[in-house]
């Protein structure tokens, strides 16, 4: 069994970013999480960038990376994130108007995913995908297309990014989720929310405000070999800053450091 990594996605701290990446990076690492996941990198070169992170002790573990740009620009995305030394590229999202496709739009996808995955894995990289609740909507071939998904692309060329938030908010088991992927499941996205009104939108929280039972899912992906806990809000209340240092000081609290 390994020791789970705390990182954080960085999307949470988008508008900080915005403003000012290096001196939002130097808060995360003294708070202390141990690596990070981009959304972007900013204006930084990639040697910059690794020699940045250098400094602050953070290791930059992935990154989430636009269709699109797997599309167009894959071989920028290899080059800056061999510098970095991350592993994994994680497609993070599709749009309503993607995923609307229904059946034929996924089967194209998934023949894609298979492509990325080898021209990825041929670099040393290892291709990811992560869910929303959308992926759980809709069957294929008898399955909920998450699971479709994982099917029908080898797991050799894609592995599972679980956001264990969406995957509670749209109705699913999360322990019996993270049971059924083990092995496969490098990194899990650890989110909370509160349960408003049947049918709005997810109310993220802070870890520990909310209605997940996280010390239980976080030993369940300990029994799964998850190697990263990633920590990620979608919306923030309080200053984005102040809501991760909180949840990583739940984290320490409840004995998930070290």
């Amino acid at each position: 069994m390994i020791r789970m990594k705390l990182g954080l996605q960085m999307y949470t701290l988008r508008d900080d970013t915005e403003r000012d990446f290096e001196g939002t990076l130097r808060q995360v690492a003294e708070m202390g999480y141990e690596g990070i996941e981009f959304a972007g990198y900013g204006d930084a070169s990639a040697e910059a960038m690794r020699d940045l992170l250098q400094d602050l002790g953070l290791e930059a573990f992935g990154s989430h990376v636009s269709f699109q740009r797997l599309q167009e620009n894959m071989e920028e995305e290899i080059a800056y994130l061999k510098t970095v030394g991350a592993r994994y590229v994680v497609c993070p999202y599709f749009t309503e108007e993607q995923h609307s496709g229904g059946e034929p739009f996924w089967r194209d996808i998934f023949k894609q995913f298979t492509e990325f995955g080898e021209r990825l894995r041929k670099e040393g990289l290892q291709f990811a995908y992560h869910n929303h609740d959308f992926e759980f909507a809709s069957r294929m071939d008898g399955e909920y297309i998450f699971d479709a998904m994982y099917s029908q692309v080898a797991a050799d060329l894609l592995k599972v990014e679980m956001d264990i938030g969406w995957v509670q908010y749209s109705g699913q088991d999360p322990l019996a989720y993270i049971a059924k992927y083990k092995g496969r499941l490098p990194l899990l996205h650890l989110k909370d929310f509160r349960k408003g009104e049947p049918g709005a939108e997810i109310d993220t929280v802070e870890l520990g405000q909310g209605d997940l039972a996280l010390n239980d899912i976080i030993a369940a992906a300990r029994q799964a070999d998850v190697e990263w806990l990633i920590v990620e809000q979608d919306h923030c209340a309080n200053p984005p800053l102040d809501s991760v240092r909180t949840s990583i000081e739940w984290l320490k609290a409840n004995g998930h450091t070290g």
